[in-house]
């Protein structure tokens, strides 16, 4: 007989996460020797050769805790930065700090939570398990921010207000002039939460970000991640800037050693490999403008994107529905992202990768196309 025990109903009620297709299922499902995956928006040029070194030295530590709060790290993180070390929060991927961030801050039944839609499904699946209401704003339709919209959105009752900058999944990254006016707009009781997990891929970052004016911003948090740019979203490592109280209770609540010592000891030579860095950033950007031009002279529409992947229509004479066109892709051992689980039915999002990865990418889809 079976038991019977008490669930949430917040649980029963959620959609869980849809994460991209990995290669091994792929490799199984179609029996290929060989798989690409520009689906994920990881590093193209996989981990920094530093970070193997120190992760195959330190291999041996794994039976240690690391100390409490990681301050190598967070030290290090806020020297690289120029902010106070009582400023950053780390995390187990920047997934955990926005989860730290719902519960912490507003009160279920109380307050509220705004987002874009479509935007990373975390903010929401997040906000609705603890039981705090979600408000969603739409994007324009060419996939900027709807300033207007989201702060009639908010009211006093709104405790956290986040936008992604690079937005996912169209790339898109709105002047730091108009994300100034729009903090400046929000009552003192909100705070505004700018994931900048793509920042790093910005041809201008200070142009795009507010981290050199976090001190005239009280109610800011900044979320970054070692995910993309330093390659590391398989050992989960993110962080948050925000206000010194607001840090300080996020710590007590965190979970224990949530982020693990070859983590931290990953995190801290990624840090140090400068030259990996400049290299990604570079072969992100070439990349982006070859498959933007080679996208469009197939026939498509593609968003423009200060991100590392691009987002597209296929071509209006195409017969076939971007479903078809993905399924067509994942049978040659190609994975790249179909976006229905973000409302966008008719797009695609292909992340940038290596050179040769990118003229594969662009090959099939020409074969699949014609």
């Amino acid at each position: 007989m079976a038991g019977s025990f008490p669930i949430r109903p917040e649980v029963l009620e959620l959609t869980p996460y849809t994460p991209g297709l990995s290669i091994d299922e792929i490799q199984q499902r179609f029996g290929l020797g060989r798989v690409v995956k520009l689906a994920s928006n990881e590093n193209p040029l996989g981990t920094s050769p530093q970070v193997q070194k120190v992760l195959r030295d330190k291999a041996g530590l794994a039976f240690r805790y690391t100390q409490s709060g990681n301050p190598r790290l967070v030290n290090a993180l806020a020297a690289s930065l120029g902010v106070e070390p009582e400023c950053v929060v780390l995390g187990n991927g920047s997934d955990e700090i926005i989860d730290l961030l719902i519960r912490v801050c507003p009160t279920p039944g109380v307050h509220s939570v705004v987002a874009c839609q479509p935007s990373f499904s975390l903010y929401g699946l997040q906000s609705r398990f603890a039981g705090v209401a979600f408000r969603t704003v739409p994007l324009k339709n060419d996939f900027s921010f709807d300033w207007q919209g989201l702060r009639a959105a908010v009211d006093e009752s709104t405790a956290l207000v986040f936008i992604t900058t690079p937005d996912n999944p169209s790339g898109y990254c709105p002047p730091v002039e108009e994300v100034r006016a729009f903090a400046a707009s929000l009552p003192p009781t909100c705070l505004l939460v700018v994931d900048e997990a793509y920042i790093d891929f910005c041809d201008d970052m200070s142009a795009h970000s507010l981290l050199g004016e976090r001190a005239s911003w009280p109610q800011l948090v900044l979320l970054r991640t070692f995910s993309k740019c330093y390659g590391l979203a398989g050992l989960r490592l993110g962080y948050g800037i925000m206000p010194p109280r607001l840090a300080q209770l996020l710590c007590t609540v965190r979970l224990p050693f949530s982020v693990n010592i070859l983590a931290e000891e990953a995190g801290l030579a990624a840090l140090g490999d400068v030259t990996f860095r400049q290299e990604t950033i570079a072969t992100v950007s070439y990349g982006r403008v070859y498959l933007r031009g080679a996208l469009e002279g197939l026939g498509c529409k593609v968003l423009p994107s200060q991100s590392n992947f691009l987002m597209f229509q296929l071509p209006p004479s195409c017969p076939l529905s971007a479903k078809d066109v993905f399924e067509k892709l994942l049978s040659q051992g190609m994975i790249i992202r179909p976006l229905t689980s973000y409302g966008l039915p008719g797009h695609l999002r292909v992340s940038v990768g290596t050179r040769e990865e990118n003229q594969l990418f662009i090959q099939l889809l020409t074969e699949v196309l014609a």
